[in-house]
């Protein structure tokens, strides 16, 4: 492991942040807001989980150290933002028929996690290359990516192989893609910005 790599603390500072505001906040607002039935809310982040389920696939394609990651989490970080604000439906919602603290925070965390994203997708660029050169994949400007998600197979699945996890990420990564193509190609050229996932 080469410990020069001068930015090994902001990547694990971003896989910090990640869990903070893709896993624990979102997750304490489903249960709050199915407990206060605010349904634009519910129906909101439960596309939201379904489309950040891009995410735990990347942690898979990781730990296998496989390059496609790379890629699915750059995915990733753009579709989040984009299912939290496209449904006119839902927005509309949202702001009219819900009030309260609940809203607040929502609301907050909506554009901290937009700002999020786009912080994360332009600081993601530079190692777009990681994906496309087996050579510089084997770097320590690569695999430090690699390290967060290995130390999660230690916690999760000490018992299993990384080849075998890489391959449930790449089986879901394929089921994902035909189900978002599914979506965008079909369903959404009919019923456009009100076509919420069901």
């Amino acid at each position: 492991m080469d410990y020069n790599i001068w930015f090994r603390p902001f990547v694990w500072i971003d896989y910090r942040l990640a869990v903070l505001f893709l896993v624990i906040i979102p997750l304490i607002l489903l249960i709050w807001a199915f407990v206060q039935k605010a349904e634009g809310i519910q129906r909101l982040l439960t596309i939201y989980w379904r489309v950040a389920s891009l995410v735990a696939i990347t942690i898979y394609l990781m730990i296998a150290q496989y390059p496609v990651g790379f890629i699915s989490g750059l995915m990733a970080r753009i579709l989040i933002p984009i299912s939290l604000w496209f449904w006119v439906d839902l927005n509309d919602e949202i702001e009219y028929q819900t009030s309260g603290s609940l809203k607040f925070i929502f609301t907050s965390w909506r554009w901290a996690i937009t700002v999020y994203c786009i912080l994360g997708t332009l600081a993601s660029i530079p190692f777009l290359v990681c994906a496309f050169s087996g050579s510089v994949l084997k770097t320590a400007y690569c695999s430090v990516w690699f390290e967060a998600p290995l130390l999660f197979k230690e916690y999760f699945h000490a018992n299993s192989k990384a080849e075998f996890l890489g391959f449930l990420g790449i089986v879901s990564l394929v089921i994902y893609v035909l189900y978002l193509s599914y979506f965008v190609l079909i369903k959404l050229g009919k019923q456009g910005r009100s076509a919420t996932p069901q």
